[in-house]
């Protein structure tokens, strides 16, 4: 009998590992960096043991944390209000009748959002299939938050992808909008990804920290660090996380992609600021995990290194990913903005925010919503 009881746990574990592995092999999990794009990659000065490296010293885990503490938490103890109880309200702009005169961004919930400026037409970190996870059950969006879908984007001049996480690198997105997009601008190693999902490598711009790429019309992106890792697998940081320097005929913007707070902020305001408008994460924090997400009040100070003159949140009003309440974020960051004397821009969910503007004329439409 104990053998057979060996023999049997054997067969099941193999069984397990064979379903991992097959599962692990569908399309949308991505690729590894191969050829060319690998020896890019080897010769990058972040790139050491065969991983991409943060700036400063960044564990995945704060002190005293762990994986097993960390899971509990999440999944066993219960924390009210991590979703909120009722639809959110949003104001769904039809991006295919925008003027072209028009300067405006809008959100689309966690770190998806539309900008047309200077006549351009940007995309950033576009997550509209109703979750963030390789199951499709798994981290749904809030009801009321996923009012995008790809039908609804117009033909985009420029796609940003910060990192290849599956709150920002969305497959099917990718493969539905694919013929929209005129140039990808990415950190090294994301491009694998899409390649294998049949973005044509001419149209892929991918690039290190501090690379300058000098576009047409007068536009020009730099790419700059982030605190932050990446990965689609159980093999992390084989593509870089980035930040961006968007610089247009009239006006400068930070995309900030995702990620802790940290030095690299006051050193890109004081090379690259000021900045009309920053746009930062703020949501998914936790503080066994405060290197590589940002607290509420970190996001206004991040803003204050960066000179931004004006801020938006993002990361936050979409996904679960964390366990404080799902309005913590903008509560939080409302409150050290008015402090700090550092002006926040708060639409709903794809409401029009006018990027040339000086104050903040949205509601806190948030606050009767528990």
């Amino acid at each position: 009998m104990p053998l057979l009881r060996m023999f049997l746990s054997i067969i099941i574990s193999a069984v397990f590992i064979l379903v991992i592995y097959l599962f692990m092999q569908q399309s949308k999990f991505g690729r590894k960096p191969t050829g060319i794009r690998l020896e890019k990659i080897k010769r990058s000065p972040n790139y050491k043991n065969g991983a991409f490296q943060n700036q400063s010293h960044t564990p995945a885990l704060a002190e005293g944390a762990s994986f097993v503490s960390v899971l509990t938490e999440f999944l066993f103890r219960k924390h009210p209000g991590k979703k909120p109880s009722q639809p959110l309200p949003s104001v769904k702009t039809d991006l295919f009748s925008l003027s072209q005169e028009e300067d405006v961004l809008i959100w689309m919930g966690h770190s998806s959002y539309f900008m047309q400026v200077d006549g351009k037409r940007i995309l950033v970190d576009p997550v509209l299939s109703g979750n963030a996870s390789p199951f499709s059950s798994g981290t749904k969006a809030f009801q009321g938050a996923d009012i995008y879908k790809t039908d609804d984007i117009p033909e985009i001049d420029l796609l940003f992808i910060s990192h290849d996480h599956w709150d920002h690198l969305d497959y099917k997105v990718m493969k539905s909008i694919r013929p929209k997009v005129k140039k990808v601008i990415t950190g090294l190693g994301t491009g694998e990804h899409l390649e294998k999902w049949g973005f044509s490598k001419e149209i892929i711009l991918e690039k290190d920290w501090n690379e300058f790429i000098q576009l047409e019309d007068g536009f020009s992106v730099t790419i700059t660090a982030a605190r932050h890792f990446a990965g689609r697998t159980f093999k992390r940081n084989t593509a870089l996380w980035v930040s961006f320097v968007l610089q247009t005929p009239h006006h400068k913007i930070f995309i900030g992609g995702d990620g802790g707070y940290d030095t690299h902020f006051k050193k890109i305001g004081d090379h690259h600021g000021p900045f009309d408008l920053a746009i930062l994460e703020c949501g998914q924090y936790d503080k066994s995990w405060k290197y590589i997400h940002m607290m509420p009040e970190e996001v206004v100070a991040a803003a204050q290194h960066l000179q931004a003159k004006k801020l938006l949140a993002v990361h936050w009003g979409k996904f679960t990913l964390a366990n404080h309440t799902w309005k913590d974020p903008i509560e939080r960051v409302s409150k050290a903005a008015r402090e700090n004397d550092v002006l926040l821009l708060t639409p709903m969910i794809g409401e029009k925010a006018n990027i040339n503007a000086t104050q903040n004329t949205f509601s806190s439409w948030w606050e009767n919503i528990k």
